[in-house]
Parts: C-alpha cells; structure tokens; sequence
C-alpha cells in the first residue's frame, strides 16, 4: 500500500464545499448519523485511553445515529443495544483555512489535529495517533471498498492511491458484535444523556457533554455493551480536567470562521492559533 498525500488530506478535511460531485458515503443505509461530520475518524478502546492519559479528552467527540428501532432521548431515536445508546468516539473538526488540492485558501471542517500549513497531522509520530489512520486505506483495500483516495482522484485528478496491495499485517477488521466494546460503545445510562442527545441534533455538544463519552469508551469491556461504573466516574472525572492545545484552539478558530466579513486568513495564521498553544510541528514536505 502506497498513497501520495502531499497538498491532499483528503481523508483528514470534509472537501465536499470544492467538489462539484461530493460523497455522502458516511450517510446510506438504515442509520444516518446526527452529526454532519464527514470521514471520523472512529476510535478504539485503547485509543480513546491513549487520549486520556495525554490530557488530549477535549480532542474527542462522539457519534450517535437516528434509528427508528432504538431508545427515545429528546425526542430523538438513536440506535442503542439493550437500551443503551451506542456511540462512536472521534477526533474533533474545527474552520480551518487550508488549501488542498491546489485550492486557494477555504474554510472548511478539518480534523483538529491538522496542519493546515503543510496538511500534515501534528501527531503522525506520537504514541496517540490512531490506529485507524495509522492503517488507513488498509482495511479498504482488503473489503475492496472505495477509498478517499480515489474519491479525490475522481474530482480533483492525480494519483493519490499508489498500490493497491493491503498491507499484510492489518489489525483485526472489528465488525458486527466483534465491534462492541472495542469500537461502538455503549452509553451505561441513557437518562444522562437527557439534553445531551438534543444538542448533539442541534451540533452544540458541550466539552461536558463530550466527556461523558470519553468516559464511557475507556471504561467499556470489549465485546460486550458492559461499561465498569466506577472506571467510568474515575474516566469522567480525568477527561473533564483536560486542557489541551486542541480544547483552546477550536473555539478560537469557530469565531474566526464566524467572521463573515473577513477574508479567509493564509494557513499560516495556525502558528498563533495551534502552535502558540503548544501544537506540535510539523516537518514538511521534502523533495
């Protein structure tokens, strides 16, 4: 497997704005997801538990879906297993001004953990980096699903998926009951989410809100919908006390991406908003 990602990151921004053709591959099927975020990134348990002891739980969102069969919260029916709602945990977005693809400069929703100067992720290197964008398009290529780097090739042009070959030591594919409890979670107590469930419809998660799914998926048993109470307060407690680089900047680049009378800043305003906070570099690409 060989992908060619410089002036892409078209699996880490929700491109659709530029593309006359956008994807709505996340959106088919009974299920459809309460957030309008495009490719999130779904986390492991382990993941998720990398991220709490980094102090990196304001980083993390969750994703709920509208399903028809499943339990009533707000007024909103989410998919849920015993009663339970279930979730995937992710990587925030936040307005970036990045320019793939040879674009000018644009707004659009980016993975918080992005560089919009060099679209390079900030901890492509770190013991936090995903497992799933470590092995990103592995698991594609192996079901023979279509890729985001094809789907960029389709509207933009170039070569973007280099070989086709997956990878020969792939993790596990976590699929149907394999993924409960190691990849979907269950919320323990559906009454909590009371007002959560309403905003999430609404895309006004709180940071309090967030935690209670960080918590949730750092305290699950895998393979079962079962969540370990007091691993769950103990979670809880340490994700609320998160303030990272990543919970300071996304406000600040929502309120400027609100500013409709200004232009749309160069990239490289990510030095004050990212980097002055502490974000790690970047190293660029070389020839």
């Amino acid at each position: 497997m060989e992908v060619n990602c410089e002036d892409c990151a078209g699996c880490c921004i929700d491109w659709r704005a530029l593309s006359p053709e956008p994807s709505d591959h996340e959106r088919r099927g009974p299920r459809t997801p309460l957030d309008d975020a495009y490719n999130l990134v779904p986390l492991t348990r382990d993941d998720a538990r990398a991220f709490l002891d980094a102090g990196l739980a304001d980083a993390l969102t969750p994703r709920l879906w509208r399903d028809g069969d499943g339990v009533e919260i707000d007024g909103v029916p989410v998919a849920a297993v015993d009663d339970r709602p279930v979730f995937f945990l992710g990587l925030r977005k936040a307005p970036k001004p990045v320019a793939p693809f040879g674009a000018d400069p644009t707004w659009l929703p980016t993975c918080a953990f992005l560089d919009p100067t060099t679209l390079q992720c900030r901890i492509h290197d770190a013991d936090v980096y995903p497992e799933e964008c470590a092995e990103y398009p592995g698991h594609n290529l192996e079901l023979g699903s279509e890729t985001e780097c094809e789907r960029v090739e389709a509207a933009f042009g170039g070569d973007r998926l280099l070989d086709d070959d997956p990878p020969a030591d792939l993790s596990a594919l976590l699929l149907g009951p394999q993924a409960l409890g190691q990849k979907v979670f269950a919320f323990p107590d559906s009454d909590r989410l009371s007002g959560v469930v309403g905003r999430a419809e609404r895309g006004e998660l709180t940071d309090d809100d967030r935690t209670l799914f960080v918590a949730a998926a750092v305290a699950a048993a895998p393979g079962t919908a079962t969540v370990n109470r007091e691993r769950f307060e103990r979670a809880l407690d340490r994700a609320r006390e998160a303030d990272s680089w990543v919970g300071r900047a996304v406000p600040d680049w929502e309120d400027r991406a609100d500013d409709a009378d200004a232009p749309v800043p160069d990239p490289g305003v990510a030095d004050r908003v990212e980097g002055e906070r502490g974000a790690p570099q970047t190293p660029g690409w070389t020839e």
